[in-house]
């Protein structure tokens, strides 16, 4: 028995790595369908051994399907998440269009699980922002224990999540630096090689990025609206891989080492926090693994009840494609895909 399931944005970094993992994880899936714009009709993209063609969302009969993942702009989504959750199947959308929409729960299957159960209000459920992803696994099992206070974050994001051009950008200027000088940028405000930029999406009134507010928007909606949160976004010349350097206070006591117990036994988190000079996770060892990592973990002895912790992950699988895959596992495994079960 498997479910119909269609992938819109199939041709995206974030797309084919939804096609990937649901191969890898044996999602029960009959029969698959690639979706993307006009212009890539046709283009070839693969499932496991299978190589699919991208088929017009324009023209899809999204009523032959049970499940969607749609990995798209904002602006897209807003415009086809409602029109195919009215035709039948449950959307599970990664674009921030949704994520604070009241009837539409966001969910990280290891933070809100029981969220899932209101769904069907709109047909949507939405994938948190990659960066907070990855933080709200780590922060979850540490505010059940000890209650969050405040949190502050400075977010090391690879140009993965700028998408295909990101990269292409950092690739491009970074040969460039050593033959003709880096080409202009594009994709980014600056030059992204081989420097650091703290600026990610648009400037809010309060000086805030939109990239920043979605972070403590995200956790407020996910986990507890009177956590203080400020955090400070910047991109790096990294190709796949978020990193969060965070400090926690915490209205009760909770040092360094129970609380690295706590994530070694929590779900979705490996502790790798060992006082060597190879004792902790880079980005770049994190690149194609599902879970988020936890390092650096260690006592903040300037407040009371304070932790320091380094939190890694791959953003196109934890952050994004892996996220809206575990959706859908956690849909399947309570039974609420509506049921266009084929034998």
């Amino acid at each position: 028995m498997g479910y119909r399931v269609a992938v819109v944005g199939a041709t995206g970094n974030v797309g084919r790595e939804m096609l990937n993992i649901l191969e890898e994880v044996n999602f029960p899936v009959d029969k698959i369908h690639a979706i993307a714009s006009r212009k890539s009709i046709g283009v070839e993209v693969s499932f496991g051994e299978k190589i699919i063609k991208c088929e017009d969302v324009e023209q899809f009969d999204f009523t032959t399907v049970d499940l969607v993942l749609m990995s798209v702009s904002g602006t897209f989504s807003k415009e086809w998440a409602p029109k195919i959750g009215a035709q039948g199947p449950i959307v599970i959308d990664n674009s921030s269009a949704w994520r604070m929409d009241p009837d539409v729960p966001l969910i990280v299957p290891e933070v809100n699980p029981d969220d899932v159960s209101y769904a069907f209000k709109k047909n949507i459920i939405a994938n948190p922002n990659c960066s907070t992803a990855q933080l709200v696994v780590a922060l979850k099992p540490l505010h059940d224990r000890a209650r969050i206070k405040r949190v502050v974050v400075a977010t090391y994001q690879s140009v993965s999540g700028a998408g295909k051009e990101g990269m292409d950008e950092l690739w491009d200027q970074t040969k460039g630096v050593f033959v003709l000088g880096a080409p202009e940028p594009k994709k980014f405000p600056k030059q992204i090689a081989f420097n650091v930029i703290p600026f990610i999406g648009s400037f809010n009134e309060d000086g805030y990025t939109d990239e920043e507010a979605k972070m403590w928007n995200e956790v407020h909606k996910m986990i507890d609206p009177s956590i203080k949160l400020t955090v400070t976004c910047v991109r790096v010349p990294v190709m796949v891989g978020h990193s969060e350097a965070v400090n926690v206070e915490f209205h009760d006591p909770l040092d360094a080492d129970e609380a690295r117990d706590l994530l070694r036994e929590s779900p979705g988190l490996i502790v790798i926090d060992q006082q060597h000079d190879k004792g902790y996770m880079t980005p770049k060892e994190a690149q194609g693994e599902f879970p988020v990592f936890v390092s650096r973990i260690r006592n903040d002895p300037t407040v009371e009840n304070g932790l320091n912790l380094w939190v890694v992950a791959d953003n196109l699988r934890k952050g994004a494609a892996l996220n809206a895959v575990q959706i859908a596992e956690l849909l399947h495994e309570r039974g609420l895909i509506k049921t266009k079960l084929i034998a």
